[in-house]
């Protein structure tokens, strides 16, 4: 049986271990002392088919029905809508045709989020169907399958050397070391370091940091029921989480892969646009936190064995569409690992692959 190599925890790599594991024998290498540390642990956690470039839009539009009906399902109706000024009608005009949503009046916004300024929102959409993802039971569930199948998940180890000779890799942390006929590359914003470890050519796979601050519901009004909801060009974004408010700034500026923190600037520049488009002041912070997006160049995700060297497969890029993707982007590159006709078009398959970037 194939022996394949998965570094990194995250939903990329529980989620391709998942399904590497039903035909090779399986070991994912986390760094962290966690699963989903990074990135996934930090997930806004939504899925919004419209979201993304074409081939992102088709792993969303594969990866439904997994998510609405595995092991019960992961999903939980929320909704989300665009609110914008007079100032913002061109920008409003170009995200509703880009998005797929509908127009809604301010009456109909205001009843959703009963907080709207009316004397600032002139405009609004709508697109019910989008819905919150519970992350923590997705990367369980994966993690599970991994188990099942005979596999194994250590962490708390960071890949410091790997080798490819003689048809097998041999990877080293400080304290372990693993063999594999395949490497899978599931590593995040540190994707690009790993390859650069195995002695291959990086693909410009760049992280950026997104800020996130967890506030107050607004004083007497219960946000359970309240939509997503965010400006022009994505420009900030709400959403209700566990009775407060998320609030992010959208910031996706480019760092190089750390434990990232939110940046304090950037945060106020969110609160800043969310308080212009709401009656009530924010009063409270109760947390704020960041995770890393990475992005390769083309800003869609990287999956399948490298033209270079085959043994060696990306499971990259994910951005901020990894939650959403992971069933239909997992079984993707399982089925470019295995030379099996892959279930979504070739068109979108090509501008998936790692051959696009070199």
């Amino acid at each position: 049986m194939t022996a394949i190599l998965v570094i990194g925890g995250g939903i990329a790599g529980l989620s391709a271990a998942a399904r590497l594991s039903e035909d090779a024998d399986v070991t994912v290498i986390e760094a962290e002392d966690a699963l989903g540390y990074h990135a996934s642990g930090r997930s806004a956690a939504l899925i919004e088919q419209n979201y993304g470039a074409p081939s992102v839009q088709a792993l969303n539009r594969a990866s439904v029905a997994y998510l609405r009906t595995h092991d019960g399902g992961y999903l939980t109706q929320r909704g989300l809508m665009i609110v914008a000024a007079d100032k913002d009608r061109d920008a409003f005009d170009a995200d509703v045709n880009a998005m797929g949503v509908d127009r809604i009046t301010v009456a109909d916004a205001c009843a959703r989020v009963p907080v709207l300024d009316r004397k600032y929102v002139t405009m609004a959409a709508w697109h019910a169907d989008a819905h919150d993802i519970d992350t923590d039971r997705l990367l369980q569930g994966f993690a599970r399958t991994v188990r099942a199948n005979g596999g194994r998940i250590v962490t708390g180890h960071r890949i410091t050397f790997a080798d490819y000779s003689d048809g097998r890799w041999l990877v080293r942390s400080p304290d372990g070391e693993w063999t594999g006929d395949m490497l899978v590359n599931a590593a995040g914003a540190w994707a690009d370091q790993i390859a650069g470890l195995a002695g291959l050519r990086g693909l410009g796979i760049v992280p950026h940091r997104r800020s996130m601050a967890r506030i107050a519901a607004p004083e007497g009004h219960d946000v359970g029921r309240w939509p997503m909801f965010f400006g022009v060009n994505e420009s900030w974004y709400a959403k209700p989480d566990a009775g407060a408010l998320l609030v992010s700034p959208a910031d996706e500026d480019p760092v190089e892969p750390h434990d990232a923190w939110a940046d304090d600037m950037a945060l106020a520049e969110g609160l800043a646009l969310y308080e212009e488009v709401v009656t009530t002041p924010v009063t409270r912070m109760l947390s704020n936190w960041a995770g890393l997006r990475s992005f390769a160049p083309d800003r869609t995700l990287v999956l399948g064995p490298d033209p270079d060297l085959p043994a060696f497969v990306w499971c990259s890029g994910q951005g901020g569409y990894g939650m959403q993707t992971a069933p239909a982007a997992s079984q993707l590159l399982a089925d470019l690992v295995f030379d099996r006709a892959p279930g979504i078009d070739p068109q979108n398959v090509a501008a998936l692959r790692p051959e696009r970037l070199r």
